[in-house]
């Protein structure tokens, strides 16, 4: 037998000792309560009346005492087993799905990804990741597809989703595509602003949260008070960081003539394009391509990201920009859309051309005066660099 078909063996072993380790803990206790309980109803079945009734009602106080305790500590190891063994159950069982969705979900979270790398080695890791990492299209992007109409159209159009029992999608479809800019922070490079403060600084009617970023104390992608842009970012023509010159940056960007430009690029060659609004977000393991010249770009399973809110952009044939947050349906939750979703919603939404954003706690929306999804960070609004906003 060769070395695979032993590690392979060695797996299902362990994974079996977890189970019968668990199931039988489980059944070694259910036993205790019902010998707890068979002993309090047989002492109790046969005397009545006098002194003798009144000793039972006093037995048969204490004995309830003892069997809620037996009751209480049951369910206290198995809260503390549970929480023991389910990382274990999850990352070296058989279970596929479960074990990219757990780790797709825990890495793409700063705070989190000690559920991960605890457990399994970076190299592990990427093989998991790697299974169901999206592969992007080649093919240039097509703008004769994108029809601008001449006629100005300023109204948007607001829509929510809640056919989805784990997320609700919050739409907004902006019919004039000159309108749709890039926002920043005001103390860029210092200290980020939330989403809804960039839009009141630029007298904007709605904005989503935009790119990467991090802060001098972090170092490290979306952590801390996101002062600062990762990557390149253009707002109304002025190019305000480009942290790696003549490299190729996964961007979301507008050229003057209001049409979404996605995919890897240039600084030359966003230049090259008329581009005077971009931003940056490069996630973990993919590609932030969800849909290219009308077509889905090719994802293995769910896309290897997990499940988490997700903010999206996208156009239409008609030059409509569409404004995407998926949020769970729990207020603060972390289980919302995965990136295989993320594209359907896009597509079913008509989108010739749609890309991801930052997602998790950075996903906002902001429309008419007021946050109109459920931001899953804890303290609301989570500070961020950039936003693409509606003038």
């Amino acid at each position: 037998m060769n070395s695979k078909n032993d590690a392979e063996l060695k797996r299902w072993d362990i994974n079996y000792l977890i189970f019968f380790s668990y199931y039988y803990k489980i059944i070694t206790c259910v036993e205790v309560l019902c010998k707890k309980r068979y002993n309090f109803i047989s002492k109790n079945r046969y005397s009545i009346g006098g002194n003798m009734g009144r000793k039972k009602i006093t037995r048969s106080k204490k004995n309830k005492k003892t069997s809620w305790k037996v009751i209480l500590a049951f369910f206290a190891f198995m809260i503390i087993f549970t929480g023991v063994t389910a990382p274990f159950m999850i990352l070296y069982g058989p279970f596929e799905d479960a074990k990219r969705t757990f780790v797709g979900t825990a890495m793409s979270s700063m705070h989190y990804q000690w559920l991960a790398t605890t457990f399994l080695s970076q190299d592990k890791i990427d093989e998991i990741l790697g299974k169901s990492q999206e592969v992007v299209s080649n093919e240039n992007q097509d703008f004769s597809l994108i029809e601008i109409s001449k006629v100005k159209d300023d109204s948007i159009e607001v829509a929510t989703l809640t056919d989805n029992s784990k997320f609700t999608g919050h739409v907004l479809i902006v019919k004039d595509p000159t309108r749709v800019k890039v926002g920043v922070t005001s103390k860029l490079f210092k200290e980020g602003e939330t989403t809804s403060q960039i839009a009141q600084n630029y007298d904007a009617v709605a904005a989503i949260n935009g790119g990467a970023f991090t802060d001098e104390e972090g170092s490290q992608l979306w952590t801390s008070n996101g002062g600062i842009p990762v990557g390149v970012l253009i707002s109304d023509g002025k190019i305000l960081n480009d942290d790696a010159p003549g490299g190729r940056y996964d961007v979301a960007a507008m050229t003057k003539d209001g049409r979404l430009l996605v995919g890897g690029y240039t600084l030359k060659q966003l230049e090259e394009q008329n581009v005077v609004d971009a931003l940056t977000f490069t996630p973990e393991g993919a590609s932030p391509v969800l849909v290219i010249n009308g077509k889905m770009t090719k994802i293995s399973g769910d896309g290897g990201l997990g499940t988490a809110p997700r903010t999206l952009i996208g156009q239409r044939r008609d030059g409509a920009i569409v404004l995407v947050v998926l949020d769970s349906k729990v207020p603060g939750g972390r289980i919302a859309a995965t990136l295989k979703e993320s594209q359907e919603i896009m597509y079913k939404l008509d989108c010739v051309t749609a890309t991801m954003l930052d997602g998790g706690k950075s996903a906002t929306m902001y429309y008419d005066g007021e946050v109109i999804n459920n931001p899953s960070n804890s303290l609301g609004e989570r500070p961020i660099a950039s936003a693409f906003i509606v003038k």
